[in-house]
C-alpha cells in the first residue's frame, strides 16, 4: 500500500532514522512558508531497519551542502533525485572529517563568534557512532542540538 503519492519532479530521502525527519526539515530549512509541497511519513516499517521515515520535496533538488546537514542527523539515508516521475540519480551522503561554514561554534568566547576576525566556522568530527563533534579553533565540544540551533 502507497502512503504517499510519486512526485513529478524534486528530491525524495529515503531511509531517515525513525523520529528523525522533523530535524532533517530543520536542518534542510524547510519550514513550511515555501509553496513546493512535502511529503513526510514517520515511523514506517523498513526491510533494511525496523522503522523509518521518508520525507518528499517537489520541485527541489538539494544541493551538496545541504547534504552535508543531513549527514548530521541521517548518515545512512539515501537520496534521489526525480525527474518527470523517474528516478534520475540516486545519491549517499556521508559524514566528512570537518564541516566548514555548515554551522557555528556555540561557545560564546569562540575566536569565530568575533565579527572582526572572518574566520570560517570550521567543526572537527572525531566519532560519528556516537557522533562527536568539536570546534577546530577552541575545541569545545558541540552537542547535536547545539549544530542544529547554530546552523549557518
Amino acid at each position: 500500500m502507497r502512503r504517499v503519492s510519486a512526485i513529478c519532479n524534486g528530491t525524495v530521502i529515503d531511509h531517515i532514522p525513525a523520529g528523525n525527519a522533523l530535524q532533517v526539515l530543520r536542518m534542510l530549512h524547510i519550514d513550511g512558508s515555501q509553496s513546493n509541497p512535502i511529503s513526510l511519513v514517520m515511523n514506517v516499517p523498513s526491510s533494511k531497519v525496523v522503522r523509518k521515515d521518508v520525507l518528499k520535496i517537489e520541485d527541489r533538488e538539494l544541493s551538496q551542502e545541504e547534504l552535508d546537514r543531513l549527514a548530521l542527523v541521517a548518515s545512512s539515508a539515501s537520496i534521489a533525485i526525480i525527474r518527470n516521475y523517474g528516478v534520475a540519480e540516486k545519491r549517499q551522503i556521508e559524514l566528512g572529517e570537518e564541516l566548514v561554514d555548515i554551522a557555528k561554534c556555540s561557545f560564546f568566547n569562540c575566536i569565530t563568534q568575533n565579527s572582526s576576525e572572518p574566520l570560517p566556522h570550521r567543526l572537527k568530527v572525531l566519532s560519528t557512532d556516537p557522533i562527536e563533534i568539536r570546534c577546530a579553533y577552541c575545541t569545545r565540544s558541540q552537542s547535536l542540538a547545539q549544530i542544529i540551533d547554530s546552523l549557518i
